[in-house]
């Protein structure tokens, strides 16, 4: 993992997860393994003096009372045309968190429930925001007093970070002029752990990777059946992989292997392609700055979330294509595969910027500095 440096300013901050088996199995693992990069900074923050907790100490899970507070809160959400969420993920933390000068919300399936009982009171301290996805959440909204209540509960936040300038510009316009403050901070990669492996042969020629909804695999297909010399992995979730349907020969399918391995199925790439649908909030930016730390060429689509503040330049440290243009992604991964200096240098431009400006340090430096910032405010 990357150099944790110690910080003088100590706080306790509470950190709210999403529940999943990949978020448990990272909190068991050793600090320093590729797994811990799950935890949006936790060990990084501790060393900076943060004294930090978390909504997922409970080894058993969540109590049956907060199952079922869960489900009457979410019906009683739906009814009213509302969103929200993992609510038994924190109803059980209310004490701990509310003992915490700051919390920290790492995803809005946690976010929004947390937003929603600090609205009713329960939730009094300071409330850090990270949006991915929260605008595409609220245009599902039904209603115009629904979105009244939603953006009047975000107005009640110490501050909100998203990962996209675009995102942290439609958020402004939610909260309003006077609402709390909306930061664009650029995701990050650990530069030690994601570096390139010269040992490792380069025996697949196009690696994708990714498990959110808006990755374009079928995409992907359609150029894998065309060009059936060229050997494909696609790793992602279960529930994406399981609509992929009949898989041209020349593919090959993994599903849910852990971050270790992920890391060695990019080594292996000769490109690393990331074909994504047109979203407000994702960009397959987790995947992309990893294989940008290891020196690999990856052709994007480039969405508006990576469009602007990550310093992306094609031709120089990436290839940029507009989503859903299927012939120019083809075009692009060829033109790669064809040209092996050039994606040398593509991949060289890559690992300079992400060493110079997207490490996981700057980001964990600027996380910090929203919950001290957050902690200071109230």
């Amino acid at each position: 993992m990357a150099r944790m440096v110690p910080y003088a300013a100590a706080f306790d901050a509470f950190v709210c997860f999403r529940e999943s088996p990949q978020r448990r199995a990272a909190l068991t693992s050793a600090v320093g393994s590729p797994e811990r990069y799950m935890l949006f900074g936790l060990d990084e923050l501790a060393a900076r003096g943060v004294r930090v907790r978390h909504n997922l100490e409970r080894a058993a899970g969540a109590p049956a009372w907060a199952r079922l507070a869960d489900n009457g809160l979410n019906r009683i959400e739906r009814r009213r045309g509302g969103y929200g969420g993992d609510f038994y993920s924190v109803l059980p933390s209310l004490r701990r968190l509310n003992a915490a000068d700051v919390v920290f919300s790492t995803v809005d399936t946690v976010g929004l429930p947390l937003v929603l009982l600090r609205r009713a009171g329960l939730v009094r301290k300071p409330l850090v925001y990270v949006s991915i996805g929260l605008p595409e959440r609220l245009a599902k909204l039904r209603g115009a007093g629904a979105a009244r209540r939603y953006a009047e509960a975000l107005r009640r936040v110490s501050s909100i970070v998203a990962y996209s300038e675009h995102e942290a510009g439609l958020l402004r316009e939610v909260v309003g002029g006077d609402g709390p403050p909306v930061s664009f901070i650029p995701f990050g990669v650990d530069i030690e752990a994601f570096r390139s492996a010269p040992e490792t042969a380069t025996d697949i020629d196009v690696v994708s990777i990714g498990a959110d909804p808006h990755r374009d695999f079928p995409l992907l297909l359609r150029i894998a059946a065309r060009q059936s010399a060229v050997r494909f992995l696609i790793v992602g979730g279960a529930v994406g992989v399981r609509d992929l349907g009949l898989l041209p020969a020349n593919v090959q399918v993994e599903v849910d292997i852990p971050l270790s391995e992920v890391r060695d199925r990019l080594a292996r790439a000769r490109v690393v392609a990331l074909p994504v649908r047109a979203n407000s909030y994702s960009g397959a930016t987790t995947v992309l700055l990893q294989a940008m730390a290891m020196a690999k060429p990856v052709v994007v689509s480039r969405t508006p979330a990576i469009a602007s503040g990550y310093g992306l330049a094609g031709g120089e440290n990436c290839v940029l294509v507009e989503p859903g243009d299927e012939n120019a992604f083809e075009q692009a991964l060829l033109g790669v595969l064809a040209d092996d200096a050039h994606a040398a240098a593509i991949g060289a431009g890559a690992r300079h910027l992400v060493e110079t400006e997207l490490s996981w340090t700057h980001y964990v430096d600027a996380i910090h500095a929203a919950l001290a910032a957050a902690v200071a405010r109230h």
